[in-house]
């Protein structure tokens, strides 16, 4: 990764090292669950409307209004003048999810709640996307809240059995309202234009209710039409006045005068037990209705059980104008699907547009077109995201040519069969990559019909999509931006069934091609995109051996692209005319196949008596995968293709003749699921079935590292994994629903972080800013940053022990820590929390060990002699030249007058301030020293009586060189040479000890240097030389043979035997 920056408080100091402390082998750390430590929660990407919660507007001005919808436990605001652009997200983020919404004058009003009759709930007030208040609930309040109402200046609030009633001015509770009918609430709640403090309350028994909310009082009670309509669906009064229109679970929708209890209209809507209406909203601009579209009279009806929006014209007893087919993915069917439905449409106030909200994360605006007049409105605007959970993530490669440097662009795969792009810099710029007219073609066959059960085929509207991607390859090199492709020209044609002219494409304008392709579940073909034009490209491409795709890649150059099958065939094709040019191995002819045949059978002895370490060499033809093949690379020169499959073998290709070059076999102690390739250093990670990642340097074909996401084999897996930018960590999903990072340099792991739920897909920015991950469950992205860029991160080992629990990021990025608040992160806990290194002197009695004192002090002490007439002046010092006459000296003050008596006086003062730095400098060196004498001295007084000479020791070991020489040289030299006697025993035990060989053998040089003539000259001194000398021998012999029978045996073992 690049260098760590350091945080701007820690300039003023150094950075912290790890702390050294004595201690032995027995203890152990203490490990503590820790959050992770280099990535932090940034956002999340990808979510618009992915809840049940349906979405509230609120007109700002004329012609502008913003749109409000909950993303789980935040809100987003969209502004639908400038396109749905996000406005504002809602911080903090409440502690449940939203359960319902309102947005009225310049607040935002969301219940939240848990499913348990327990869990905590409130009301919060948003202004601009901060919490400004927050509503007062009654004690006891056990219900969520799935409706929100301001009249007047009442809030009213909906639950299961209650309604809460609010003051708007103060936020104080008011009252609760809980009629004595036993039929629980059905969620619908409205009021009247000019009914002053009444509200309509809809029950699951069909009847509505009347509150005045300021009474407390039921004030009468609308009965529904027949008693098997079922629970009112949904409540909406009219542009009409006292004219209320009621939608029924299993009934019609009915137009209700409130003032005499009747029905004025019924609208037949056909097969409504299957989809019941849900939503109603009713256009007030004045046109849309009859003929010509000047009367006014539209509604529109939609239902969370369909994926169409219906407009009727309420004029001459009600007719149906048009559908508006597919407006949202359709909801799933009974044997699965993807998120569908409308949860609710709403004409914006006096304007021809509406807005709708799906259950497949999206939300959109449509306008009606005067001129020509059409009864169905066309899209205007879009924002949406995955309606299903994520299953594979890949950044755009930043090093292509062409490309974002920034890596703002990440790609993902859907259950739901989409490919998006998300910009991490605009959302706005997220787009999911076209396949073609999709609504067209369901059109056609009936698919977007109220009942598309009896389409034709049996078809469903997923069924017009590409199959779901499991795989993804991308190269940006030969992309050509929104001039690709000019012209029109048909998607995903398979180029080996053309025939004719219909083979030569327009290629005169053409500045690049298809630069991504995709695997699909249970698809034999393998399908381009082009990503500069957001669509999906011209090609398919089949496998070899016609059985699914199992894995894509893309040379480096952009040209070719490679797909293996699930029957271990891997073909080869150009990615600009869509032909096949190769497979591997290469195909033979029938008389290649038979000679190849004859070679086989007539060496099997020669082969039998080859020595068996010896690397295999692969004929034409050879090598084919006896499995799926699990993942394919490139090498970044196109020299090598590398293959692996589930037969637990990886495989190296020549890649200009499809040669098999060399094999690694590790069947069947594991089947490889999975490959990833770092070009800048030659390097592949393996994911196997064991729960280990094996990595290979492609350049000596050798087994680098194995990293282990458990420590008991098999238990865990790999469910997705990449590298770093740098290719300094590997970042692995595993099975646990953990994030692990391993250092590759030393194979340790080094973080990791416990996600909610199993993480399914990950990916690192190719700038080093960011990893993507994706959970099993979810349609959002989770984006965190690298905090090594900004701040000093500890990279040492950790344990499963270590791995706490950690919050995803939120959409809001609540919770989560940008660069800036990152690298202001207090890092006291960081080092109180590094692993404290023991420092020991000696590992074991029986080893001779070297002592800590850095090497050049003991070796200055040694040389000090000759340091000292190195350095030594080459002459004295002069005294400095006078100043010119108009200049005033250094001691002199330059605003005092210069007379007679002060000049006299100068040569004295002069010669008293410019002292030499080097006198002062030795007086210095020379008082510390007798300081040092002096303390040294009593050490070797308690030693000769005591016999401990390790305080003697290691208060010379500290000292330095000048200190020590000065200490040395100050023994005291008369008889009965006390000191000289007792230094000298201190070496001797020193040596016994076998501790500080080298600095025992430099204070001795410097004794004997020193001393040498006092020692030679008396018998006792003589006597403890001698015994220091053999003490000296003896460890040196003993050293010396054991480097001698180490010596003996390692050249026996790599002599030839």
């Amino acid at each position: 990764m690049p260098a760590p920056k350091l945080p701007e408080k820690a300039t003023n100091g150094p950075i912290a090292k790890r702390q050294k402390r004595q201690g032995t082998k027995d203890e152990t750390p203490v490990t503590v669950a820790r959050k992770s430590k280099i990535f932090a929660p940034f956002r999340t990407v990808g979510l618009v409307s992915p809840t049940h919660v349906p979405f509230t507007s609120l007109p700002l001005g004329k012609a502008s209004f913003q749109i409000t919808t909950s993303v789980g436990r935040s809100l987003q605001t969209y502004d639908l003048k400038k396109g749905l652009n996000l406005v504002f997200l809602t911080r903090p983020q409440t502690p449940e999810d939203i359960t319902a919404t309102l947005a009225w004058k310049k607040v935002v009003f969301a219940a939240w709640g848990g499913a348990d009759t327990e869990s905590a709930r409130g009301v919060w007030v948003f202004q601009r996307g901060k919490k400004s208040g927050e509503l007062e609930l009654p004690r006891g309040s056990k219900e969520n809240l799935t409706r929100i109402l301001v009249l007047g200046e009442w809030i009213i609030g909906c639950g299961a059995t209650r309604i809460e009633v609010w003051k708007s001015s103060t936020l104080e509770h008011y009252t609760t309202l809980q009629g004595a009918s036993s039929s629980p609430l059905s969620g619908c709640v409205c009021n009247m234009p000019t009914y002053l403090n009444k509200i309509f309350v809809g029950r699951t028994d069909g009847s509505v209710e009347i509150w005045n909310v300021k009474t407390a009082k039921l004030l009468y009670t609308l009965l529904p039409p027949a008693a098997d309509f079922g629970q009112v669906t949904a409540l909406q009064p009219t542009p009409a006045l006292s004219l209320l229109a009621i939608a029924y679970e299993s009934g019609p929708v009915t137009i209700h005068d409130i003032r005499t209890d009747r029905e004025v209209m019924r609208l037949n809507l056909g097969s409504v037990k299957k989809a019941p209406v849900t939503t109603i909203s009713f256009r007030t601009d004045g046109l849309g209705a009859g003929e010509d579209g000047r009367n006014d009279g539209v509604m529109a009806t939609a239902s969370r059980c369909s994926s169409d929006i219906t407009f009727w014209d309420l004029n001459n007893k009600g007719r149906k104008m048009g559908a508006l087919r597919g407006a949202h993915n359709p909801p799933p069917t009974a044997s699965g699907g993807v998120g569908g439905g409308v949860s609710k449409v709403e004409f914006m106030p006096g304007q021809a547009v509406i807005v709708s909200s799906g259950l497949d994360n999206s939300l959109k605006s449509w306008i009606f077109d005067e001129t020509p007049f059409s009864p169905t409105p066309r899209i205007l605007h879009s924002r949406g995201g995955h309606a299903a959970p994520i299953s594979s993530l890949r950044f755009l490669p930043s090093s292509s040519d062409g490309s974002d440097d920034v890596g703002k662009w990440l790609l993902s795969a859907s259950e739901d069969r989409t490919l998006w792009g998300w910009s991490l810099r605009r959302d706005g710029q997220s787009t999911e990559l076209s396949q073609g007219s999709i609504q067209k073609k369901a059109k056609k066959m009936g698919l977007l019909d109220a009942d598309s059960a009896n389409s034709r085929l049996h078809s469903t509207f997923e069924d017009l999509k590409a199959p779901a991607i499991t795989c993804m390859a991308c190269s940006l090199n030969r992309d050509g931006g929104m001039g690709a492709m000019p012209g029109v020209t048909g998607i995903w044609n398979n180029s080996s069934k053309l025939k004719g002219d219909k083979k030569k494409t327009p290629e005169v304008n053409m500045t690049g091609w298809e630069s991504i392709v995709t695997g699909h579940a249970g698809d034999k073909s393998a399908r381009t995109w082009f990503w500069g034009r957001k669509r999906a490209g011209r090609w398919t491409f089949d496998t070899g051996d016609g059985t699914e795709v199992k894995s894509v890649a893309i040379s480096p150059c952009g040209t070719f692209a490679l797909i293996g099958s699930a029957g271990g065939a891997i073909d080869m094709y150009n990615l600009q005319s869509g032909q096949h040019r190769r497979r591997f191995p290469t195909r033979l002819t029938q008389a290649e196949a038979n000679k190849l045949k004859l070679q086989q059978l007539q060496g099997e002895d020669v082969l039998m008596l080859a020595d068996s370490q010896a690397p295999p060499k692969f004929a034409k033809g050879q090598g084919r995968h006896k499995g799926a093949v699990t993942g394919l690379a490139v090498d970044g020169l196109n020299r090598i293709v590398i293959s692996c499959g589930d037969d637990g073998k990886v495989k190296f290709w020549d890649f200009a003749t499809g040669i098999l070059q060399h094999e690694i076999d590790w069947y069947p102690m594991v089947k490889v699921l999975g490959l990833r390739y770092h070009p800048n250093s030659d390097l592949i990670a393996l994911s196997c079935d064991d729960g280990s990642i094996r990595v290979v340097d492609i350049t000596t074909r050798k087994l680098v590292r194995e990293l282990w996401a458990s420590r008991s084999h098999g238990e865990l897996r790999i469910t997705d994994y990449t590298f770093s930018t740098d290719g300094r960590w590997i970042i692995a999903a595993a099975s646990d629903s953990s994030v692990r990072v391993w250092d590759l340099p030393t194979g340790h792991l080094i973080d990791a972080m416990k996600l909610p739920s199993q993480c399914t897909a990950v990916a690192f920015s190719p700038s080093g800013e960011y990893l993507a991950t994706a959970l099993d469950g979810e349609v959002g992205v989770h984006i965190w940053t690298n905090r090594t860029l900004f701040t000093h991160v500890s990279t040492r080992q950790i344990t499963d022990d270590e791995i706490a629990t950690t919050s995803v990021p939120t959409a809001s990025g609540e919770g989560g820590s940008a660069l800036i608040d990152a690298a202001a992160e207090d890092d006291t806990e960081e080092g109180q929390d590094e692993t404290l290194v023991p420092t020991m002197d000696q590992l074991s009695k029986g080893i001779t060990t070297l002592s800590l004192v850095p090497k050049s002090r003991w070796q200055t002490l040694l040389h000090l002699d000759i340091i000292r007439a190195r350095n030594k002046p080459k002459e004295a010092p002069k005294a400095p030249e006078k100043a010119p006459f108009f200049l005033p000296s250094v001691s002199q003050n330059p605003d005092a007058k210069a007379d007679s008596s002060t000049s006299a006086l100068m040569p004295l003062d002069a010669d008293a301030d410019h002292k030499s730095r080097i006198t002062s400098s030795a007086l210095a060196s020379k008082s510390s020293a007798a300081t040092s004498t002096n303390i040294f001295t009593r050490h070797l007084a308690e030693a000769a009586s005591s016999s401990s000479y390790t305080p003697l020791l290691s208060y010379l070991s500290s000292l330095p060189p000048s200190a020590a020489d000065i200490a040395i040289r100050t023994l005291d030299t008369t008889s009965p040479y006390t000191e000289l006697h007792t230094f000298i025993q201190a070496l001797t035990s020193r040596l016994k000890e076998r501790k500080d060989y080298e600095l025992v053998q430099a204070w001795m040089s410097v004794f004997l240097r020193l001393h040498g003539g006092v020692v030679s000259g008396d018998e006792g001194l003589r006597g403890a030389l001698r015994e220091w000398m053999e003490e000296g021998k003896k460890e040196r012999e003993r050293v010396g043979g054991l480097v001698g029978f180490c010596s003996g045996v390692v050249g026996w073992v790599r002599s030839v035997r």
